[in-house]
């Protein structure tokens, strides 16, 4: 039991409770009325700062595509032929679209799209509706190909260093894609913001949860 919840108890059993209870009960009283609100203001500050790092420039957006069950791919798995894959429910559909009406919202109006070649990436990048999208194999999983690790997020690390910013990035890919460049392991649909540096230093800010 919290101790402010066994103090109220006392009082509340107490026919004429003593002044120091009295002073107790209004310390904890006023330092949760003050602590409470403080929490959620603060965590919604830290997510504006990254809608506004996003939307200034010299930023990007590292995308798990949104929910699709299970884990890896079938064993028949063939790159294009989305039978053979994992792809999204219609939850992470639903998820998709809301992403990116909340990329709108927060004043991501204009972004290029790039996804990983699996079709549950291609899916969600699609609805995120900003135009086309472009296909980009760097970004595909190396989840059964783990060998392809260090080759594939150096030249992630590269592209990013390369790209021209001049409309945000939004790269829809997978979590080991994103852990490998961020030490950050990302639930489905969630949003990693980093910087990058014109000395090619890759920084992540901050993350932001779609569920």
């Amino acid at each position: 039991m919290l101790p402010w919840i066994g103090l109220m108890k006392r009082l509340l059993r107490s026919r004429r409770p003593h002044a120091a209870l009295l002073r107790s009960a209004v310390v904890i009283a006023l330092a949760i009325g003050l602590l409470l609100p403080s929490a959620p203001k603060g965590l919604a500050s830290e997510e504006a700062a990254l809608w506004r790092a996003l939307a200034s420039g010299g930023h990007a957006a590292l995308l798990r595509h949104a929910l699709a069950p299970g884990t890896g791919d079938p064993p028949a798995f063939e790159l294009g032929n989305c039978e053979t894959q994992r792809n999204l429910s219609v939850e992470g559909r639903g998820q998709a679209a809301r992403i990116g009406a909340r990329l709108r919202g927060n004043g991501i109006l204009k972004a290029r799209v790039f996804s990983s070649q699996w079709c549950r990436c291609l899916e969600t990048a699609r609805l995120l509706d900003f135009g086309p999208l472009s296909e980009l194999p760097v970004l595909n999983s190396f989840y059964r190909r783990i060998e392809r690790r260090e080759q594939q997020t150096e030249g992630l690390r590269q592209w990013l260093v390369r790209h021209d910013f001049d409309e945000t990035p939004i790269l829809v890919t997978h979590q080991v894609n994103i852990t490998a460049l961020t030490d950050i392991y990302p639930t489905s649909g969630e949003i990693v913001v980093v910087r990058v540096s014109n000395q090619g230093e890759i920084t992540v800010l901050g993350t932001i949860e779609t569920n």
